[in-house]
């Protein structure tokens, strides 16, 4: 962030909940963003049982003039994708059911909508938009994960990754955490839920961090972070169903470690076309090339540290001259 200012972008970097839904994610995104309290909805709150209202960011806005002149650039990492994308809908269309369950007088801008002009470009960076089939394959009871050969010392990376990111389950249904919206299935339903705004430039980039094998499986490449070599290695290897029909075939298993490939590109039913930086269409998602890097590439690394500043100058550079 602090290499981008020096280069003259106006940036700002948001903090929501690491294990929140999308939904309560966007929420604070948008209170962050505008200045307000953290209203998560009367009839979304009332469903899933927790407080209706968070933190106050009146006093602290990251917009200082959040008003009609406002063109924001979205750049969402990982479940960030799911966050930015659904940020994008509420503020562009609002909520019916939030209209029809508040008095006007006590409903929040954001699920009034008509503000979707306020978005510029959207960005997901190696996003489970359409899911991941890390979830599929821990509930399949036809297959099994602990058979996959892999280093011990994978499986203790993995525990400790696991531990450090499980959430801390309060009286909230369950379908209101992170881990319930990137299953495959619920996805799906998400996408259905979030439109392409015709304006908005859309660009995915998605990640692989394994390569093709002559059994038609995937393993990890070296180098990989060795948080993910187990779960790259499991995710290289499984085709299956979801509970709710959706076939896993073979094209799933090239991954970055935590997110299949496919999924990173584009989400279902989207229109999408490759990358072409002199033709770079609104409405349609701009699918980068697959980027060779796990998924903390983007990021930076975890444990192998590596510079990513000349990527992220040059994909706003894109940006900001279209």
């Amino acid at each position: 962030m602090a290499f981008l200012r020096k280069e003259g972008f106006d940036c700002y970097a948001a903090s929501v909940s690491p294990t929140g839904s999308a939904w309560d994610r966007a929420c604070e995104l948008y209170s962050q963003l505008a200045g307000t309290r953290v209203d998560y909805g009367k009839a979304h709150s009332t469903r899933f049982h927790h407080e209706r209202y968070g933190r106050d960011f009146s006093g602290c806005p990251l917009i200082k003039a959040w008003n009609e002149h406002t063109r924001l650039v979205l750049l969402g990492h990982s479940f960030g994708g799911a966050t930015v994308r659904l940020f994008s809908e509420l503020l562009a269309h609002g909520d019916a059911e939030e209209r029809r369950g508040t008095a006007s007088e006590d409903l929040s801008p954001f699920f009034a909508g008509g503000y979707g002009n306020r978005i510029h470009s959207l960005v997901t960076l190696a996003s489970p938009m359409n899911g991941t089939s890390v979830y599929t394959l821990s509930e399949d009871p036809g297959y099994d994960p602990s058979a996959v050969k892999a280093p011990f010392w994978s499986k203790l990376f993995t525990r400790i990754l696991s531990m450090g990111t499980r959430p801390q389950k309060d009286s909230r249904d369950e379908r209101d955490y992170a881990d319930y919206d990137m299953h495959i299935d619920h996805a799906d339903e998400m996408n259905r839920c979030i439109t392409s705004l015709p304006h908005v430039y859309y660009f995915s980039v998605p990640c692989s961090a394994t390569v093709l094998q002559p059994d038609g499986t995937y393993k990890p490449v070296r180098g990989i972070e060795p948080a993910f070599t187990l779960r790259a290695r499991q995710i290289g290897a499984y085709t299956g169903k979801t509970p709710g029909g959706i076939e896993i075939d073979a094209s799933w298993r090239e991954n970055d470690g935590l997110v299949n490939t496919i999924s990173a590109m584009v989400p279902s039913g989207a229109p999408s076309k490759q990358l072409a930086r002199d033709h770079l269409v609104p409405g349609l998602w701009n699918v980068f090339p697959v980027v060779k890097g796990d998924h903390m590439w983007l990021q930076g690394g975890l444990f192998h540290k590596h510079d990513i500043r000349s990527f992220y100058l040059d994909l706003l550079k894109m940006i900001e001259n279209i």
